[in-house]
């Protein structure tokens, strides 16, 4: 028997813009959705301007769940779409 951990598969981007790279990071941190992580967090910076633009993508991180079955296809078949197999153990 084999035990698979999932969860939700889901990204969000939201768009800052600062003076700084602490206070686009700041701003992000301030805006992210219950049960997400920022995980990638690219800036730029505007031609003849100190303003910084950053676009943070957060990433879900909660809502995770077991599935069980007798063998790795088995448990594949029954991982829903949007959703990620992260985990495999035997029981």
């Amino acid at each position: 028997m084999l035990i698979g951990t999932i969860r939700p598969v889901e990204t969000r981007t939201i768009e800052v813009e600062a003076h700084s790279l602490a206070d686009a990071h700041d701003l992000l941190e301030a805006q992210c959705p219950a049960g997400f992580e920022l995980a990638n967090t690219p800036v730029t910076m505007g031609k003849g301007t100190t303003l910084l633009t950053a676009v943070g993508t957060f990433v879900r991180r909660d809502g995770a769940r077991d599935i069980e079955a007798a063998d790795r296809a088995a448990l594949d078949a029954q991982n829903p779409d949007g959703w990620a197999l992260i985990t495999v153990r035997a029981h």
